[in-house]
This record gives C-alpha cells, sequence and structure tokens, in this order.
C-alpha cells in the first residue's frame, strides 16, 4: 500500500461542514469563534490537499461544489456523534458553562430580555451570553445562533419552542389625545381617529377585534392616521405624545396604562392578529440542548412568567 504523505486534515473537514452551513465564510466564522481569514486559510489548505475545488465563491455566498458536499455528507453522522459525546460529558459539570447566543426583535429584547441578563450573569458566571437586536429574522442555523426570542402566534414544527409567556395587545391612547377627539366606544369609531400604526406594507391597514369574552364575529375596521413606525417602542413615543390611538403589544404598554399615563381603549373587544399572542424560545429542533442554554431559557421562563402573571 503506497504511504500517505499527508495527513488527513480532520479538524478542516469540520470547518468545510460549518461554511456549507453557514453560506458565508462571515457566519461560518462567527460559529467557530474565529476569524473569517482563517475559515479562508483552512479551507484553501483543504482543497490543496484533496486537489478538487470543495467551495464554489460567488459575490454574495459561498456554495459547497459536488465534491464538496459529498466529502460534507460522507463524514456528517461520525462529526455529529463527536460533538453529542463531548457535549454529554460537559453536562455532566453541575455548572453551566460556555456561550449562549441569542437573537431578539429591538424593542422585545430592550424591554423583556435585556433587564433580565443581569441577574442570569450573576448566578452563572461560566456562561458568556452574545446578544443581537435586530428586527430582521435570522436564519438560526445559517448565522450561528443558539435561541431566538419570538413575538409571535405560531413556531416552526421544525423548531424547538419553549413558551416564556403569554402577550396580548392593547388599545391605548393618551389622556391628552382623548380629551381633545373624545374616547371611541366601539372599533367603527376608529374610523374617525388619528391611528398610529405598526408598518407592514405600504397599504393602509385594517384593525381586527373580536368579542374579548368569546373570540367570535371578527370586525375590521379601516384605518388611517399620520404616523407609522416598523418599532413599537417608536409608536409607544408619539401615542405618549398624545398625537393618537395605537395598537402596542401588552410588554410596551402596561407600564404607562398602569401609571395612567396612556388609556386602555375598548376593553371589551380583543385586538387580533396585530402582534403575536405569545414569547417564544425557539431553537432548531435538535436532540441535544447544552447546559447553558437550557438554563439560560428556564431563568427567562420563570422571570417573565412570574411578571406576567402578576400583571394580570
Amino acid at each position: 500500500m503506497k504511504e500517505r504523505k499527508t495527513e488527513l486534515p480532520w479538524s478542516h473537514i469540520y470547518w468545510l461542514g460549518m461554511l456549507g452551513a453557514a453560506g458565508s465564510y462571515t457566519a461560518a466564522a462567527r460559529r467557530l469563534g474565529v476569524s473569517k481569514g482563517a475559515v479562508s486559510q483552512r479551507i484553501a489548505e483543504l482543497e490543496q490537499v484533496s486537489g478538487v475545488s470543495l467551495v464554489r465563491r460567488t459575490t454574495r455566498s459561498v456554495r459547497l461544489t459536488q465534491a464538496g458536499q459529498a466529502l460534507v455528507d460522507g463524514t456528517e453522522q461520525a462529526y455529529a456523534a463527536i460533538e453529542r459525546g463531548f457535549d454529554n460529558i460537559l453536562d455532566l459539570a453541575e455548572i453551566p458553562r460556555g456561550v449562549v447566543r441569542v437573537t431578539a426583535p429591538v424593542a422585545l429584547g430592550r424591554q423583556q430580555i435585556i433587564p433580565l441578563i443581569g441577574k442570569f450573569l450573576e448566578a452563572c458566571p461560566d456562561v458568556r451570553i452574545e446578544i443581537e437586536l435586530s428586527d430582521h429574522l435570522s436564519s438560526l442555523a445559517q448565522e450561528g445562533f443558539d435561541l431566538a426570542i419570538r413575538h409571535t402566534s405560531s413556531v416552526p414544527e421544525t423548531h424547538v419552542a419553549w413558551l416564556l409567556r403569554p402577550s396580548r395587545t392593547l388599545l391605548v391612547a393618551a389622556p391628552a389625545y382623548l380629551e381633545k377627539r373624545g374616547v371611541p366606544k366601539t372599533p367603527d369609531d376608529l374610523a374617525a381617529h388619528n391611528c398610529l400604526y405598526y408598518l407592514r406594507s405600504a397599504a393602509l391597514p385594517a384593525w381586527s377585534f373580536v368579542p374579548a369574552e368569546r373570540d367570535t364575529d371578527r370586525h375590521s375596521v379601516a384605518v388611517r392616521g399620520n404616523f407609522c413606525a416598523n418599532n413599537s417602542e417608536a409608536l409607544r413615543g408619539v401615542v405618549m405624545a398624545g398625537q393618537g390611538i395605537a395598537l402596542l403589544p401588552d410588554f410596551t404598554a402596561q407600564e404607562d396604562v398602569a401609571a395612567k399615563r396612556l388609556v386602555h381603549l375598548l376593553p371589551d373587544w380583543k385586538p387580533v392578529g396585530a402582534f403575536g399572542e405569545a414569547i417564544y424560545a425557539i431553537r432548531p429542533y435538535s436532540a441535544y440542548v447544552p447546559r447553558a442554554v437550557r438554563a439560560f431559557v428556564e431563568h427567562l421562563k420563570d422571570e417573565l412568567q412570574g411578571g406576567a402573571m402578576n400583571r394580570r
């Protein structure tokens, strides 16, 4: 048998698989915790050893060639077994440790998640939280996140979801606005008001309501207003200035309602379809969830569910 002159670059193959899953050198580097240049160098070395092109590069992304994909597919199960074995060993430790990468919408993250992180880090000092606040819905697998915090009414079937707390939508206005324009008594009255709305498309919105006690007979009304935004904190600011009526998530408006800085309108009607009905932590399905991730999710559940129940 001819002696192999070059050692097989096993770790390089693992990095190739990460690159294929991430779709870019930048995302792969983030997942691996190394520089973009290091990933590029490893892939170049692997191509030199194999003698074939493994990556097809474009201006915006990278894709594995047929040879590269075959190499990744052939070693995927072996690397997965190694990861599971190592993760099981790490989880024998009583103290959670490692990095938890989280993505969350800006307003939700600022108002609900960030205030809870300090207490978690105090209890779990060997865990590092990396959180990215963005209203862009990131791909967890491709961008290397362990968790996504989502305000939604449903979650993908391919993901594991933990309910952090229920949520509801509130119709609110400042007392100063209501003194000038009057208090709406029915959803139809909103057509005569300045309605500040969440920007989702160029079309003017229609707000939908159902009777709070029945959840049936949906009633929709077309609304108009002179301000819209794709951020609930921005809407809240203009509503607080007495400029109109808005639908806001409860976590954005509830403190101001309790302090009477905002008035909860049409309490006998339940807004539907404007915002999610719950806050979830989600991640792609896998048989193993790292201890640090589980600990962080349990912390969020304990804090948010306790707080939500105390406010109801």
